[in-house]
């Protein structure tokens, strides 16, 4: 029995330790793009610019999201939204912003998406044909953006070695408790995962659904839309397509916002075990070593397995003074954002959340996507037959 709980305190010991550094590179990851951004930018590159938005439901804030992309200061874009049914309540949202900027671009389509199992690129794919620039741009319905976003994001494109350009994004949380700790476990863990990632692989090589922006021509060199028809991370894939072919993935100096619904705990739930099994699928080396990222819960499992004594109480206030060092630093500094203040008890309860999905998402390969069961493998969606 010594001997088994000796080994208990080893794994937890060097599971803290290992989450630790891991916060510790974080935090150089932070304090690195934090210095790039207090660099004189690059000159304005303002090419005219598509922005493609495909849409199914109305999502939360999502008339002020849009609107806020059409108070740029940019001189000359286009807002291309695709819809299947143009009774669905984002069409409607899309009709009263043509009614408040008049003299804005904006196009409304009805798409019929068909072929593949991911109806949000087959949908960009019947988009495409009608966009008139050839610098594009896509985003998510519900991300809000500031006036000088458009400047941001194509200032690095004025280098012909960035084939795209993507976007930091901080969460803004709805009521609920799912909400809350889905918002937390973004602000302060998620993008903490991109910035180390950046450190690590010396550069990106993968792109977020917040922003996706990149010339119609480097689009063509992967082949299109077409290929991406039957992939559940078609962000990620777009990005690291684009990495493959030769070209830089660029970090852009602006942060965006997205609205969290209200989640039941149920919705939290299955919406994050889509994204582990998603990575599981993707990065399945770098998914497994996740689990020694983990510091602050395996500083817990730390002291009960030393049975409480006083190192592995002095163990634990380390390692959750660096956790919250980094929770801090991210939601602050980065993100530039004080709202998860109020939350941020909530940073133990989530860590240890997303260390039982991290373990769950190894208990199969089947996942929810808008109210519909696939199987994935190898990245692509495999459709489940209810019956």
């Amino acid at each position: 029995m010594i001997y088994m709980f000796r080994i208990l305190q080893a794994v937890t010991v060097v599971g803290a330790v290992s989450g630790t550094a891991y916060y510790a590179l974080c935090l150089w990851g932070a304090a690195r793009f934090l210095h790039e951004r207090k660099q004189t930018p690059q000159p304005d590159f303002t090419p005219p610019v598509s922005i493609l938005k495909p849409l199914k439901g109305a999502d939360p804030e999502m008339y002020e999201a849009f609107r806020s992309h059409c108070l740029q200061d940019y001189p000359e874009y286009e807002l291309v939204f695709g819809v299947a049914d143009l009774n669905d309540p984002a069409a409607a949202a899309v009709r009263k912003l043509r009614q408040e900027f008049p003299d804005r671009a904006i196009q409304l389509l009805q798409c019929s998406p068909a072929g593949g199992t991911n109806r949000k690129v087959a949908t960009l794919q019947e988009m495409l044909p009608r966009a008139r620039y050839q610098h594009l741009l896509i985003n998510d319905s519900d991300i809000r953006v500031a006036p000088d976003y458009l400047k941001e994001i194509m200032r690095p494109m004025q280098d012909s070695r960035v084939g795209i350009v993507t976007a930091l994004y901080r969460a803004v949380a709805g009521k609920t408790f799912g909400s809350k700790i889905e918002a937390i476990g973004i602000s302060t863990d998620f993008m903490g995962g991109v910035l180390s990632a950046r450190e690590i692989e010396k550069g990106l090589h993968f792109a977020l659904g917040s922003t996706l922006a990149f010339p119609r021509e480097v689009l063509e060199k992967i082949g299109g839309f077409s290929p991406l028809l039957d992939y559940l991370a078609d962000d990620y894939e777009l990005g690291a397509r684009i990495s493959n072919a030769g070209y830089q993935v660029a970090l852009a100096r602006t942060v965006v916002q997205t609205h969290l619904p209200d989640y039941s705990f149920g919705a939290f739930w299955a919406h994050q075990l889509r994204w582990c099994r998603t990575i599981k699928d993707k990065r399945k080396g770098g998914y497994f070593g996740v689990l020694m990222s983990f510091g602050l819960p395996w500083a817990v499992l730390a002291v009960l397995a030393a049975r409480g004594t006083w190192w592995s109480w002095l163990l634990l206030v380390v390692v959750a003074s660096a956790r919250y060092a980094l929770a801090l630093a991210l939601s602050l500094a980065v993100l530039s954002d004080r709202r998860d203040f109020p939350n941020l008890w909530l940073v133990p309860l989530r860590d240890f959340v997303a260390m039982l999905l991290w373990g769950w998402a190894y208990a199969g390969n089947d996942i929810e996507w808008h109210g519909e069961t696939f199987h994935l493998r190898d990245g692509k969606l495999f459709r489940i037959d209810p019956s």
